[in-house]
């Protein structure tokens, strides 16, 4: 499985997330805008700077703590459904890796879960909404098979992003049914959900090249 990730890595990984995340602002503005306020783009922005600020003053942090400052900091920054999204995940990851100093495979696939977990209770959205959700839990899972395979880093960050994509990919055929969204009507058939696109682009910052 390989060696456990340190909590600098899981410094390093957060911050290439929120860069990429900040560096598609405009594709996701553009999705948001014809199911929502079309303000996901501004929203991520303004978050993941302040998680990269936060970052810098987390050097040795452990696991815990860093999830949880860094979820609290992008809502205090963007204080938005996804902000308290976000912070929710953030808060639970951190309650699952209380008092650890490194992730292993099995101990990330609970993290996400229960990342995962709180996001769909606070959002009280399920899977096939046309949410996030639609690619967080496909996500979820992966992780979970690869650790119960004893797969590698590698292999299960591949397979939890090939699952993310397929999930987001299925929205498009979706029409919303919960949130702002959900007025919109058939309008939001024909296009992915900007939320699960928004997660396939920061696991695509994080999944190592072939």
């Amino acid at each position: 499985m390989g060696e456990p990730l340190s909590s600098e890595q899981l410094r390093d990984g957060l911050a290439r997330m929120a860069r990429a995340l900040m560096g598609h602002a405009g594709e996701l503005n553009a999705l948001d805008a014809v199911m929502g306020d079309g303000d996901l783009g501004v929203t991520m922005r303004l978050g993941c700077q302040a998680v990269l600020d936060d970052l810098a003053g987390l050097a040795g942090a452990d696991v815990a703590t860093i999830c949880t400052r860094t979820g609290m900091a992008f809502n205090r920054a963007a204080a938005s459904t996804m902000g308290a999204l976000i912070a929710t995940a953030g808060m639970r990851a951190g309650r699952e890796a209380k008092g650890a100093d490194a992730i292993d495979l099995a101990l990330l696939a609970r993290m996400v879960a229960a990342a995962e977990a709180g996001m769909r209770e606070r959002g009280k959205a399920q899977r096939g909404e046309k949410t996030l959700l639609d690619a967080l839990i496909p996500a979820a899972e992966a992780l979970e098979r690869a650790a119960a395979e004893d797969a590698g880093f590698k292999a299960a960050a591949l397979q939890a992003l090939q699952a993310a994509r397929a999930g987001r990919d299925a929205t498009i055929a979706m029409r919303a049914t919960i949130g702002r969204a959900r007025w919109a009507g058939e309008r939001t058939v024909g296009q992915p959900d900007a939320g699960a696109s928004a997660l396939v682009i920061a696991l695509e910052a994080l999944a190592p090249p072939r």
